[in-house]
């Protein structure tokens, strides 16, 4: 059985459920739920805090887990990333008031509240910066306002609650994040439960991703039409009834299948349609 930690609340949860959702394991109904055992894909499932899950993976109780790369890298657990999900992505910053400092460089002395005291004392000693690092639970940014500290670190979205603040985003970012699937430092590679976990997942990802694209278009524009739609591997290409006419059909990104539908009209291609995939193993 795969034992499998999961995200319990915070931006984190609704993401992962719905991608564990896609992927065809059951999820739960009620948020008070703390276990949930799928039969049918032989996973247990078990509702922790985002924090605590790198914690939970690196133990060996668990045998992998969703989590931010940021959570991860703050838990100093012996956990390591071995797939990237794509959501909840944010970027990582120091922030104070203008003109305090302009880079990580400037920070010596100085003392930096954050909720994330792992990453931020890891990325000033890589630096060679001595700050103090003081942690706090949200709401860092009246830190500086109450003189707790001159700089802050933080998830750094838009930027309007530092500019609320009357702070600015200095430096070039600590790290960039997002929703990531760990496991214990040194466990087996080829774990047959794990792999195919992860091709579900890979699955959702590139179902997310692509569409499947089909056009009719003479014989004679074939080469610069698949040449706009290669697909993954080659597309394929099937005669139709109408002599001198073929079906191409093959997979695009979804960002860009409107330009290329465009580029497939002029070329003469006709009866152009795309379908959302739901589920793909490559």
């Amino acid at each position: 059985m795969l034992r499998i930690a999961v995200p319990n609340k915070g931006s984190l949860s609704g993401p992962a459920a719905a991608m564990l959702h896609e992927a065809g394991y059951r999820q739960r109904k009620e948020s008070k739920e703390l276990v949930l055992f799928d039969s049918a894909n032989d996973v247990e499932f078990f509702y922790l805090r985002p924090r605590d899950i790198a914690i939970y993976v690196a133990s060996g109780r668990l045998d992998i887990g969703i989590t931010g790369r940021d959570l991860l890298l703050d838990s100093g657990a012996s956990a390591e990333e071995i797939l990237q999900l794509g959501f909840a992505r944010s970027t990582f910053r120091y922030a104070a008031r203008p003109g305090t400092a302009s880079s990580v460089a400037d920070l010596g002395g100085m003392t930096v509240a954050t909720s994330y005291e792992g990453v931020v004392e890891k990325h000033l000693a890589d630096n060679g910066v001595a700050a103090t690092v003081v942690h706090l639970d949200g709401a860092v940014e009246t830190a500086i306002q109450l003189g707790v500290a001159q700089v802050i670190a933080d998830v750094v979205e838009t930027g309007t609650s530092l500019r609320n603040a009357g702070l600015e985003a200095f430096g070039e970012p600590i790290m960039a994040s997002e929703a990531v699937v760990v496991r214990p430092v040194g466990a087996p590679a080829d774990d047959p439960k794990v792999q195919k976990f992860l091709r579900r997942l890979q699955g959702v990802l590139v179902a997310r991703r692509y569409v499947m694209m089909d056009y009719d278009i003479r014989a004679e524009h074939v080469e610069r039409a698949v040449a706009l739609t290669p697909g993954l591997e080659s597309p394929t290409v099937s005669p139709l009834h109408h002599e001198g006419w073929v079906a191409v059909r093959a997979m695009v990104p979804t960002d860009d299948a409107q330009r290329i539908m465009d580029e497939l009209y002029d070329l003469g291609a006709r009866a152009i349609l795309t379908t959302g995939i739901h589920a793909a193993r490559l």
